[in-house]
């Protein structure tokens, strides 16, 4: 994959294609990139907006109020994780970056809900969760219907990962990377495959996202204003047994003069239920692509990955 193709890489609409024309694009899209843009998403546009300056007034905070929320107590699943907590898998320096977990609450006595705490809000900003439970709605809702094309994409009934993913351990990432000096190294954030199913990314006014390409090259990727940037994630990978590959990204720091600039971005982590058990589909396995992986829940296999990244310790 050249600069140039990547520059090819579409831009789809949700709004402005059939189901099955956006069905065959998107998928092509993973396939080829694991990687998709869509823009028309329908996606509330005014709550997006306050999402950023909410995300912003929370990382004004001090220190010691953000700490108050420490997400180590929970697993790192809500609430606040520090700056240089988290280590990409099998790299050697963690990241520059710190960020808050909203996730799904749960009825009590929900059956999975040993494995889903439940969400805490910080009491300094009392419309925190006002505005980011309706913006969680808004990532699942749409995300749901990315999925649907994925099936249908895949020869699946359209609703096939309804089920899947009802109640699914999802997680929407509000994350801050703060200003650094003109001499800092060049990596805000280590090269990564995302352990989820899709992960769907709203853009960052700073850029430093960047994809690996299967020759090995490190390629920008800019999706236009608005636009969802969607990523392959390794259940998904797993489960169509590497034919949706789940590709490495990075986030590296600006040229030196925009170093001073905070950059800001808003990752929602789409993930199965975790009592799914994660089994390569039948029609991923052929005589010239033998199963990869074997069978492991989604719980399972997060808990694994959690630990692999610096999120909870090993019993």
């Amino acid at each position: 994959m050249s600069q140039s193709v990547l520059e090819q890489v579409p831009v789809l609409s949700m709004a402005g294609m059939e189901k099955r024309d956006f069905a065959v694009a998107f998928g092509q899209s993973f396939q080829r990139f694991g990687f998709a843009m869509v823009r028309d998403h329908g996606m509330d546009e005014a709550l997006i907006d306050e999402g950023w300056a909410m995300a912003r007034r929370f990382f004004d905070l001090p220190v010691a109020t953000k700490t108050r929320y420490d997400a180590k107590f929970n697993g790192g699943q809500r609430g606040y994780t520090a700056f240089g907590v988290e280590i990409a898998k099998g790299a050697s320096e963690n990241d520059l970056k710190e960020f808050w977990h909203v996730g799904r609450d749960l009825a009590p006595g929900d059956p999975l809900a040993a494995t889903m705490p439940p969400n805490i809000w910080p009491e300094e900003l009392p419309g925190f969760e006002s505005v980011f439970a309706p913006l969680y709605r808004e990532f699942d809702r749409v995300g749901g219907e990315l999925l649907s094309a994925i099936a249908l994409y895949l020869g699946l009934p359209e609703r096939w990962f309804d089920a899947p993913v009802r109640d699914g351990n999802s997680i929407l990432r509000l994350l801050h990377y703060p200003p650094v000096s003109p001499a800092a190294p060049g990596i805000r954030a280590g090269a990564h495959e995302d352990i989820n199913l899709i992960t769907l990314l709203l853009g960052a006014e700073e850029g430093g996202l960047e994809l690996k390409d299967r020759s090995g090259n490190w390629l920008p990727v800019v999706p236009p204003p608005g636009a969802l940037a969607i990523n392959v994630g390794d259940m998904l990978q797993r489960l169509t047994n590497h034919v949706l590959p789940s590709t490495s990204h990075r986030v590296v720091n600006p040229p030196p003069e925009r170093r001073g600039r905070s950059r800001y971005s808003m990752p929602f982590f789409l993930h199965l239920r975790p009592d799914f058990l994660i089994d390569a589909l039948p029609q991923c396995v052929t005589a010239e692509n033998p199963r990869r992986d074997p069978p492991i829940t989604a719980h399972d296999y997060l808990t694994e990955r959690l630990i692999e990244i610096g999120l909870i310790k090993r019993e």
